[in-house]
Order: structure tokens, then sequence, then C-alpha cells
């Protein structure tokens, strides 16, 4: 009779041991997936530039940048590059602002380009990279300094602007609304749907191995809450054919302040509206800087 017994005491035990296995598998499991998520992200593959301009940022990282002026220009453009891009990107736009009488310049935002660091932080410590940049020009008599940002770049700049009030005014096209949002979408986009809820979990063990192992707290890259203050006047430029950051972003971010103005470009993919539509592009950039 014990005998028999034996067996059904002992099944409760294997269960449970079974189901410790499993969630010991499955935490290790969402570890390892927010370290790979993570320093997947914040590093990434360097593109070459010319930058020749250099100052130390708020903790002596090295940034470097190209500076292009205008003659008798005394209003100067910042123009900010996306995540994996370098100055020589957003040095597209340097003839538009050139030829309308603004002194341009392109930095390479850190770990990217020519500037030094080894981490991006989407928005946190870019933020206070741009500021220094918007120092730097009004030490070299840019009365007024204008800013325009493309996805990262963009998104970095509201976060700037909300900290100080540097920018005459500023144009963001394509920026995220938040780091969690977009890093979920995107991560969804490659997984597939099916997978939302360990997307979530391992964008949240990202997020934690990267306050815990950087000390960066990513949770605060948020442009839509840097949105809800800002006092700069801020154009956001959207295609509606961007899915890569959807427009939902713009729209969450332009919804967060009755004072941002829009625009949303049928057909234009991620920062393409000035080749979707360039005269457009031109003169409402333009217009936009000139009434401010």
């Amino acid at each position: 009779m014990s005998k028999k017994a034996l067996p059904r005491h002992r099944a409760p035990e294997a269960m449970r041991a079974k189901l410790i296995g499993l969630a010991a598998l499955v935490s290790t499991a969402w570890v390892f997936s927010g370290v790979v998520l993570s320093e997947g992200s914040l590093r990434v593959p360097r593109r070459p530039s010319d930058a020749q301009e250099e100052i130390a940022s708020f903790d002596g990282v090295k940034l470097r940048g190209v500076f292009k002026t205008a003659p008798g220009a005394s209003a100067c453009v910042l123009v900010l590059h996306g995540i994996g891009d370098s100055s020589r990107g957003a040095l597209g736009f340097a003839p538009m602002f050139l030829d309308a009488g603004y002194s341009v310049f392109a930095p390479d935002s850190r770990a990217h380009g020519a500037s030094d660091g080894e981490l991006v932080t989407f928005g946190i410590h870019e933020a206070k990279d741009i500021l220094r940049w918007a120092a730097w020009l009004r030490e070299r008599g840019c009365g007024r300094v204008y800013g325009l940002g493309e996805s990262l770049g963009g998104a970095a700049l509201i976060q700037a602007a909300a900290q100080e009030p540097a920018f005459a005014a500023i144009v963001a096209e394509c920026p995220y609304s938040d780091l969690r949002s977009i890093a979920e979408y995107r991560v969804t986009q490659t997984a597939g749907a099916w997978l939302a809820v360990p997307v979530k979990a391992a964008v949240a063990s990202a997020m934690l191995y990267t306050r815990a192992r950087y000390g960066v707290d990513l949770n605060a890259a948020s442009p839509v809450e840097s949105a809800r203050g800002l006092q700069t006047p801020l154009l956001l430029i959207h295609g509606l054919a961007d899915h890569n950051t959807p427009p939902s972003h713009s729209q969450a971010i332009a919804a967060a302040n009755p004072r941002i103005a829009t625009w949303f470009v049928p057909g234009a993919t991620h920062t393409a509206a000035a080749f979707k539509e360039p005269a457009e592009f031109r003169r409402r950039v333009l217009s936009w800087f000139g009434s401010h």
C-alpha cells in the first residue's frame, strides 16, 4: 500500500521542480534578451565624417562637427542627423540654408562619425550635447540659432529645447514620441505581432539592464513629455508612409502642446519629405524659421 502511494507524493514535487526549472529558464531568457537588445541598440556602426570643429561635452566626451558659414550671416541652423548616420548626411540640407543666408553647423552625434563616445542614449545625453553646440554657435556670432533634426536628431532636439530656451525655433522630422513605444514597435515588426507580450518584456529588460550597467535611464527619453511644457516654436514634419516611425508618434507629440505646428506629407517615407515634396519642404522650413 505504501509503495503504491509513493508516486502520488512525489508527483507534486516533480511538477514543482519542473516549474522552478521553467521559471529559471524564462528568467534567464528575459535577462539575456534584454542584454542583447540593449547592447545592439546602444552601439551602431560609424559612418565617415569630415568633422573638424571640436568641443567637450558635459561628461568630457569629445564631439565634432562641420561648420559652413554664409557671408554676413547672423543666424545659424544646427542640423542633426538620425541614428547610424553622420554629419555628411545632415549636410544635404546645407545648400537650402546657405542660399537663404543661414550659416549651417552639422555635428556628429556622440558615438557617431568623428565624435567620441561609445553609447547612443536616444536623447538623454544627446540633448545636453546639442545645447553645448548651440552655445558654441552663439559664441561665434550666431545671434539666432535654429534647429532641424531628423529622426533621432529630431527627438533629441525636442528634448534639448525643453531643457533650455537655446533656439529661436526648431523643426523635427519623424521623431519618436518616446523610446519605449518605438522600441516595442520596431522589435515587434521584426519578431511578429504574435510575440507582442514577450517583446514588451524584452524591451523592459533592456531598459533595466541599461540603467544598471551604464547608469542611463532610457525611460526618460520621451519627446512627448518634453513637448508638454515646450516654449520654443516647434514644427513637426512626418511622412504618412513612414513605417519606421509611424506618424502617430508626431501626432502624439503635437497633441501634448497646442502651440506645436505640423505638416504630414502624403506618400513620404521615413525622413523623406524633402525628397517627396522638395519645394514645399523648403518653403515651409524657411518660412517657419523666418517667422521666428
